[in-house]
């Protein structure tokens, strides 16, 4: 799904994210699924999504990533040290949460973050402005 221009549904699919490197950290597996199918259906090049805070670290640490797509609360852990790795690195990221703004630590508020459950439109648009 390749799109130069706007569609029906009101969108601009960016010439950004084709051939993009984005790792997914989703503990949820359908979730995950979902995330996976559309960035690749996008053009996005997508690592198998990662579950798990420490593999998540590793990860960051190591994978050649062009962004990546954080969900906060990793079974019961936070994914924040992730996003903290990533910034080390130059990569951005985004947050997928069902929290609030008003629930996360001050450091991060100004992060993009988009809001579960959302649509897929919101999620290939908040990924194209991150990198664009």
């Amino acid at each position: 799904m390749k799109f130069s221009g706007h569609r029906p549904g009101g969108f601009v699919m960016a010439k950004a994210l084709v051939g993009l490197k984005v790792l997914i950290v989703e503990d949820d597996y359908l979730i995950a699924s979902i995330i996976e199918q559309l960035l690749t259906a996008a053009g996005c090049i997508v690592s198998e999504p990662i579950p798990r805070l420490l593999a998540a670290l590793q990860a960051a640490k190591r994978g050649n990533y062009d962004a990546a797509v954080l969900d906060i609360n990793l079974n019961g852990e936070r994914a924040y040290p992730v996003g903290d790795t990533l910034s080390d690195r130059n990569i951005p990221y985004l947050f997928l949460t069902g929290y609030s703004a008003q629930q996360l630590p001050t450091k991060y508020t100004q992060r993009p973050t988009l809001g579960k459950p959302f649509k897929s439109a919101q999620l290939l648009h908040a990924l194209s402005n991150l990198v664009s």
